[in-house]
């Protein structure tokens, strides 16, 4: 299929669900329901295709497409926690010579790339062969 051209406009995710014992990928305000399979990366593909699917009869339809999912992010956000843990948080930051935004960004940093190396890890000890990316409805 074509890949079509508003394509970008719609964010895709693809995420190890341990529930699934799978990866699954959705595009939430487009699809209703998603992709699955034990590889991730064909996964990110079949869903791509469905986007695309989507789009295509949406637009065969005269239907006008759906609002834009994809956004630019600022790289700011207000975070709203326990004044207890957010002295905790700059008292820890100062000690190891950050501010308190370097300190939560590391923070987050490792956190993501952890959760993403357990996904891979879990992902890596499964069959690939026998079980080919599957629409999820």
């Amino acid at each position: 299929m074509k890949h079509h051209a508003a394509s970008a406009r719609y964010q895709k995710i693809v995420y190890w669900s341990d529930e699934d014992r799978c990866f699954v990928g959705r595009c939430p305000g487009l699809l209703l329901g998603g992709v699955h399979g034990r590889v991730e990366a064909a996964v990110y593909r079949e869903l791509c295709e469905a986007v695309d699917e989507q789009l295509t009869l949406i637009q065969r339809d005269g239907t006008p497409l759906p609002e834009a999912t994809v956004r630019r992010f600022s790289g700011v956000f207000n975070l709203r926690i326990d004044p207890a843990m957010h002295r905790a948080l700059t008292v820890r930051a100062h000690a190891d010579g950050d501010s308190l935004n370097q300190y939560v960004e590391r923070i987050l940093t490792r956190s993501m790339h952890g959760a993403s190396t357990r996904a891979r890890k879990r992902s890596s000890t499964r069959d690939v062969r026998s079980s080919p990316a599957r629409r999820a409805g």
